[in-house]
């Protein structure tokens, strides 16, 4: 449930973006063209040396948004990859039973050009951490 809620919580900090935009979550159906915001997770249980809990049990959780902004070129894909930023970057979202800290973006790529389709499309691919404690 910790990964869902978490990434639910990045899902609607992006659905609720103005200007509204199309979020995809892990695939993009057949026939839907750029622009998009398409997500993968990943979610980490890190080992707090200085500050294990008695009991031994992970408490920290860590999940990273992995946000493809695809455009149909370079221009879209970075004006969609900065539509993303300012609807994630230090956003402190809501997670049931959880204290969550501001969203950090990690790292960043410049549009990548794919024309495997035979249509050219720019995919920006930047790296957001959220990470949580029991509350």
């Amino acid at each position: 449930m910790t990964v869902r809620a978490h990434a639910d919580a990045v899902l609607g900090l992006l659905s609720a973006a103005p200007g509204s935009l199309r979020v995809l979550d892990g695939s993009v159906p057949k026939d839907v063209l750029p622009p998009y915001v398409l997500l993968y997770f990943a979610d980490a249980d890190p080992e707090l040396v200085d500050s294990t809990p008695l009991d031994g049990r992970s408490e920290r959780f860590v999940l990273r948004a992995y946000v493809h902004s695809v455009g149909g070129n370079a221009a879209a894909a970075r004006a969609l990859g900065d539509r993303v930023r300012t609807a994630l970057l230090d956003q402190v979202p809501t997670v049931a039973g959880r204290a969550c800290w501001p969203i950090r973006r990690e790292e960043g790529q410049p549009p990548q050009r794919d024309e495997s389709t035979g249509t050219l499309v720019m995919d920006r691919i930047d790296v957001y951490r959220l990470e949580s404690v029991p509350a």
